[in-house]
């Protein structure tokens, strides 16, 4: 098992959130060893007008790479979760699952301007550097928190 890679996941559901959410960290428990999961984290919808989100980071131990463990693990997940993609990639959901980091090497950059990765993920790793502003990812999360509405939640 010397092999295993850490991976971090943020993961997402604004369609029966409460179960959703925990249900995927389960199954993830399932699959392989998970190190640590984040407080989880509700946040208003972003780019499309529907219900709110709640929104964990979870590191993971895997002997996988990004793209085998989106098609391995991930898609089945989110398949089993009831998971419907639409044009609309904003669209509610019932689980969204996004590789964010892999081995510190950070992914789907697009995403590390959002409270609902940042929060989650400072709390698993706050001495992490930010890819683009090159500071702690807990100062850039304590930043966002400033600029929009994120509020911890216990289900």
């Amino acid at each position: 098992m010397s092999d295993l890679h850490r991976m971090v996941l943020s993961l997402g559901s604004n369609i029966g959130a409460d179960v959703n959410l925990p249900q995927a960290i389960h199954m993830l428990r399932e699959i392989g060893p998970v190190e640590a999961v984040s407080s989880i984290w509700e946040s208003e919808s972003v780019g499309f007008d529907g219900p709110n989100f709640l929104n964990a980071c979870v590191l993971v131990l895997t002997p996988l790479g990004p793209v085998e463990f989106k098609e391995q693990v991930i898609r089945p997940i989110e398949a089993a979760l009831g998971r419907v993609r639409s044009t609309e990639k904003n669209a509610p959901r019932t689980i969204d699952i996004d590789v964010v980091l892999y081995d510190d090497q950070p992914l789907n950059t697009e995403f590390w301007e959002y409270a609902f990765v940042l929060v989650p993920l400072a709390e698993l790793l706050p001495k992490l550097k930010h890819p683009a502003k090159h500071e702690s990812i807990s100062g850039a999360a304590e930043q966002v928190r400033g600029q929009v509405w994120i509020e911890k939640r216990v289900i």
